[in-house]
């Protein structure tokens, strides 16, 4: 009797498991859906989609932000969320306090609605800023340049590679951070969120210059932060592409017309 409940037991969990993963996958799966709905509607409604801010107000342009988080962010957080889950699983099993792995991405959101924030503080600044400089579409695109430029050199820096290997290392991460509690889930996700932030923001501040929802260049973003924080290789992918994010912002530089949003 004590084997059959000890087997149904590790059913639960599985089933628990596979619930949360195929729960970030829809997610991700529905992010996406709806990125690529509001890249077709904008291209038909107005040209103003390729502005920094998008035309949108603060709340319309946190929800399109939180959107591409999800979209670009679960699919790499799951083993983070999983790991949480298998802990706190294996604490209900001592009879201790469970806590629901939703605590712990709420958390992680919490930090990326207060990046959306303040990514849409900084864009309604540099559209005052173009503005009031009378920027031509050149300089504007030199600018974007210059993101690209920051960005991949990012890639290449010590603080980097201290973010991504937190990100890189759920058990590590769970075991040094781990907090009681609902509230205690809720820090330990923000805790990773601004791990993860630190890891990809500049990799998210490109998008500015290459089209917030450019879905090509949201793909490709994806795919890079994919692959530095679950493949093997993954911080030489990291060095890679800072390579390559470099080379094309200098490119940008000499020829500002390379950039897909670039209207002279």
């Amino acid at each position: 009797m004590a084997s059959l409940a000890w087997n149904r037991r590790l059913d639960l969990i599985a089933l628990q498991r596979n619930a949360i993963l195929a729960m970030l996958i829809a997610l991700s799966v529905a992010a996406w859906a709806l990125l690529i709905w509001q890249d077709t509607a904008g291209h038909d409604a107005h040209s103003s989609m390729a502005s920094p801010s998008m035309g949108l107000g603060a709340p319309l342009f946190i929800a399109v932000w939180l959107a591409m988080t999800i979209a670009m962010m679960f699919p790499t957080v799951a083993p983070m969320a999983l790991t949480f889950h298998k802990m706190q699983a294996a604490r209900r099993k001592r009879g201790q306090a469970f806590v629901g792995t939703w605590a712990f991405l709420a958390g992680y959101l919490l930090v990326w609605m207060a990046s959306g924030l303040l990514a849409y503080i900084g864009a309604l600044a540099a559209e005052a800023g173009a503005a009031r400089l009378d920027l031509s579409a050149s300089a504007q695109g030199r600018v974007g340049g210059l993101i690209l430029i920051a960005a991949g050199l990012y890639q290449l820096t010590p603080l980097k590679e201290l973010c991504l290997t937190k990100c890189r290392t759920p058990i590590g991460f769970i075991m040094t951070s781990w907090r009681e509690g609902t509230l205690g889930a809720l820090q330990m996700g923000a805790h990773h969120g601004a791990w993860c932030l630190g890891c990809c923001w500049l990799l998210c501040a490109i998008m500015f210059p290459l089209g917030m929802m450019n879905v090509a260049a949201l793909a490709s973003v994806t795919v890079i932060v994919f692959a530095e924080k679950t493949l093997p290789w993954g911080p030489a992918v990291a060095q890679a592409m800072g390579i390559a994010i470099l080379v094309y912002g200098l490119l940008i530089i000499l020829q500002p017309q390379a950039l897909p949003i670039f209207h002279g």
